[in-house]
């Protein structure tokens, strides 16, 4: 964890390696070599997946998997814990002599914060055959750059087919992300369901002019509009309540100065839930808020959607297989949902899968302060190994 953490290190202790980009590939390099290390047949598929099996490679693996890139101020664990506790899992079991009767691998997938490239979960979409290759190699990044171009560039434009071979079976490790299980004092989260998720950009099209001598009644405002909108979007969550939850974050304006009224205002809003109705209750909404705030201040809004994944639920006998093994381990263990997306849920659309939670200290994730205990790390790991052997008999 160390050791691939230290590539794209930030201030914080914490990782920039944004999908694609030099850090990513390198941090790519890095594993594959430990996959290599291990003798594991390693593929790489159209958009950049990267699958590392031990057995029999034209038989349906217990796959275990993650994601190995970040967001711009992301944390050591994140997507990381899944794809080493995976390695660690298979060299484990190398090691121990024992031969499962089905093969093992373990994958780490493209673009799984879409913080670069929308959509989140872009490679293991298209692995499960959600999105086709020649659609995701012709997404423009947040820098202009062409998704298909940079896995090129960096040497990551595998030959092997996409959509992916279905798997036996998916598990993946992944710290919690949220309070809830340090502040229960529980080892083992066992993940039911991942919450449904929509992203919108907004481009606000106001006026540029005079901070000081255009009266407040005549101005068209981009930047006003879109704080309208920001605080509509806090409201909202809050009059819904728990689960809903959202997110302005992303917000530019321009051009950007202390005395000129914006022009133009960018910004995205993430609306999350766990209940699919509740879920385009919450998009209707803010939808239905545009108009009032376009013709109260005399701009144009123009929304385009980034994402939208319905909410899924996991496997139910990989579910209790999981808070089975954590008991028998002699964890406490907590069924909770997921608020974030992860790649399990597109697995899930193409074979059993299931999700093992660690505690996050404090609840926090997506920052460089980021952190869960060694301990907890070997829990998890361990819960891992043995439903993984259990799914491989």
């Amino acid at each position: 964890m160390d050791a691939l953490g230290e590539l794209g290190a930030i201030e914080g202790g914490g990782c920039c390696r944004l999908a694609l980009t030099d850090d990513d590939r390198a941090g790519r390099d890095l594993v594959v070599t430990w996959m290599q290390d291990l003798g594991l047949d390693v593929r790489i598929d159209a958009v950049g997946n990267v699958v590392a099996q031990w057995g029999d490679p034209d038989e349906a693996p217990v796959l275990i998997g993650s994601h190995i890139d970040t967001v711009r101020t992301g944390g050591r664990y994140d997507g990381n814990l899944g794809v080493l506790g995976g390695l660690e899992v298979i060299e484990s079991v190398i090691e121990s002599g024992v031969t499962p009767a089905r093969p093992l691998a373990v994958a780490f997938f493209t673009d799984e914060e879409g913080s670069r490239f929308a959509p989140d979960m872009l490679g293991s979409l298209t692995y499960a055959g959600g999105l086709a290759v020649e659609e995701a190699h012709d997404i423009v990044g947040i820098d202009g750059a062409r998704l298909g171009d940079e896995l090129a560039r960096i040497g990551y434009l595998g030959p092997h087919p996409c959509p992916g071979r279905p798997p036996h079976a998916y598990v993946e490790l992944h710290i919690e992300q949220g309070p809830v299980l340090e502040a229960g004092g529980i080892d083992i989260g066992v993940v039911e369901s991942v919450q449904g998720i929509s992203w919108t950009e907004l481009t606000i099209e106001g006026q540029s002019n005079h901070a000081g001598t255009t009266p407040m009644s005549l101005r068209h405002d981009a930047g006003y509009a879109a704080a309208a909108i920001a605080t509509f979007v806090r409201r909202l969550a809050e009059e819904m309540g728990p689960p809903q939850v959202a997110t302005v974050g992303s917000l530019r304006v321009r051009p950007d100065l202390v005395n000129v009224i914006a022009s133009l205002a960018t910004m995205t809003v993430d609306l999350r839930n766990t209940d699919e109705s509740a879920l385009q209750e919450a998009e209707q909404r803010l939808a239905a808020f545009f108009p009032k705030v376009a013709e109260a201040e005399g701009v144009r809004i123009r929304a385009r959607s980034l994402s939208r994944f319905e909410p899924v639920v996991f496997d139910s006998g990989v579910v209790d297989l999981v808070e089975r093994t954590a008991r028998r381990l002699g964890h406490s263990t907590m069924r909770l949902p997921s608020g974030a997306g992860h790649d399990a849920q597109m697995l899930a659309r193409v074979c059993p899968a299931g999700m093992i939670f660690v505690p996050s200290v404090g609840g926090i994730s997506h920052n460089p302060a980021e952190y869960t205990a060694p301990g907890d790390l070997e829990a998890g790991a361990n819960v891992l190994l043995q439903v993984v052997l259990e799914l491989a008999t």
